[in-house]
């Protein structure tokens, strides 16, 4: 498997490591506070708000922080009418214990992305995931609605962290929220946990027999600890991964092995076969994990449907060998899409231009997007609907509920 170039040195303002950490101690309070008057003038010196924001001045990360409405069955109605609202047909309500979050980032735009530690219910594996919400998942008019969530796998290492939560500069976060408002992406929630279980090896985000279950990790506790804290679909149809480097290999698997959970994935820089030395040879055990088996055995069953964004820069290997995965098992229920990213490298920034430039709004295409209710005063008095432009054309309220 190609090393992802990205790595894990995500280090800068919201990274662990880099300014803006809350690891190490603290400064006494009066030089704390004369350190921040001076970063403060020279801040807005040097350009106001967004300059305070780029030096970090306003530093709370280390903190506790809580995504959002937690019960939207006990946001009131958006009609005015004071009634309780109940969530819309095929809203899963957060189900909990609710997760404790401290903040790691915030983002120019208010968002902020928060840690916490899961340990995994059945794969009975302890791992830190990061977490991110769009801006419409707290907006009252989306207060009974579902969002679709995309669990987001970094390549490198994988552990002690995921570069997507770690590293907002490389744009993961920016480029949803820009995409949902041009209309090419739905608001995703970002769901971005490690994918290993230590630094010295990579798992194949599998359950290699005699290793921790990061197969298990990844495909069942990290999804329920989404059900737990979020509004999410009671459908596969709002649920997706992404990856790149070995997380993509992870992305592309699990979705093609648990088809009745997962709908689509965006698989950059990937390899299309299970390669870790963990497996010490086993064949049999290595081939329940292998997408192109796992892909053969989907068309002979002739479904459910599964669409796969596989991602590749001109300025890397691994063009080929998508090709000739799209060419051999492109077909029936598996719907496969090439983006390929020109000078585009083996690396996470490379991979989020070419989620910009298509990706994100293919599989956006296929997945259920959020749907608002009207406030009082915009409702509309006529025939006319609202609702989002993204996504399939069926309603939530349609959506058969995953088994």
């Amino acid at each position: 498997m190609q090393q992802d170039q990205q790595g894990d040195d995500t280090s800068g303002p919201g990274s662990p490591g880099g300014p803006g950490s809350p690891r190490g101690s603290r400064r006494p309070r009066r030089r704390r506070l004369f350190l921040i008057c001076g970063a403060l003038a020279l801040a807005l010196a040097a350009g106001g708000g967004v300059a305070a924001y780029q030096f970090d001045v306003f530093n709370d990360l280390g903190e506790p922080v809580s995504f959002g409405r937690t019960d939207g069955a006990k946001d009131r109605a958006a009609d005015g009418s004071g009634a309780t609202a109940a969530p819309r047909p095929g809203t899963r309500l957060p189900t909990g214990p609710a997760a404790k979050f401290v903040r790691t980032a915030r983002l120019p735009d208010g968002t902020e992305i928060g840690k916490t530690t899961l340990k995994g219910a059945k794969s009975g594996f302890t791992g830190d995931v990061w977490v991110w919400v769009p801006k419409e998942y707290d907006d009252p008019a989306y207060a009974r609605s579902a969002f679709p969530v995309l669990i987001s796998l970094p390549g490198g290492r994988g552990y002690p962290n995921n570069y997507w939560g770690t590293g907002p500069g490389l744009g993961l976060q920016q480029a949803v929220t820009d995409g949902a408002k041009a209309g090419r992406s739905l608001p995703f929630i970002l769901v971005m946990p490690v994918i290993n279980a230590d630094t010295k090896n990579h798992f194949d985000g599998s359950d290699i027999p005699g290793q921790p279950k990061m197969g298990t990790w990844m495909a069942e506790d990290v999804p329920d600890f989404a059900k737990a804290n979020f509004r999410t679909f009671t459908s596969r149809d709002g649920w997706a991964f992404m990856g790149s480097s070995s997380g993509g290999f992870g992305a592309l698997k699990h979705v093609l092995k648990h088809p009745d959970r997962f709908k689509a994935a965006i698989a950059s820089g990937v390899d299309t076969v299970p390669d870790s030395p963990l497996w010490k040879g086993d064949r049999r055990a290595m081939d329940a994990d292998n997408p192109e088996k796992l892909a053969r055995r989907l068309i002979e069953t002739k479904g459910p449907e599964v669409y796969i964004n596989f991602q590749i820069g001109t300025k890397e290997s691994g063009r080929a060998q998508a090709e000739r995965f799209m060419k051999e098992f492109g077909r029936g229920p598996v719907h496969t899409r090439l983006q390929v990213i020109q000078d585009g490298e083996h690396n996470g920034k490379s991979y989020v231009r070419g989620m910009r430039e298509g990706s994100l709004e293919w599989i956006s295409k296929v997945l259920l997007a959020p749907t608002p209710d009207p406030l009082p005063d915009t409702a509309p008095k006529t025939g006319a609907t609202t609702g989002p432009t993204t996504g399939p054309q069926k309603a939530a309220e349609t959506a058969p509920a995953a088994r």
